[in-house]
């Protein structure tokens, strides 16, 4: 998975994705997601080092079914908060801190 760090004035929105959905463009009805290299495209990280990550951000920006399942698996996000574009998932997560 790739994990990415955008910084926004004083504070960072971190966009993580699946390596597979990298430079697609999904969607559905009104919904379109755009998985543009530019935002998503990263670094490569393990499971252990993204967990770290989304324990430790505010702002998360994350698509995918694998960084999805990891999200859900680490606490970050309930099912209930996650949408799905033509049968991708996405979930954005703010935090306040």
């Amino acid at each position: 998975m790739y994990v990415k760090f955008h910084k926004s004035n004083d504070r960072y929105i971190v966009a993580i994705s699946d390596d597979d959905l990298i430079g697609k463009e999904i969607s559905e009805g009104d919904l379109n997601l755009n998985i543009t290299e530019r935002f998503y495209k990263g670094d490569i990280k393990s499971n252990e080092e993204i967990i770290k990550i989304m324990k430790d951000s505010l702002n998360l920006n994350i698509v995918g079914k694998n960084s999805i399942k990891l999200a859900i698996t680490a606490g970050i996000l309930e099912e209930d908060s996650i949408i799905k574009i033509d049968g991708v998932p996405h979930a954005q997560v703010f935090k306040l801190g």
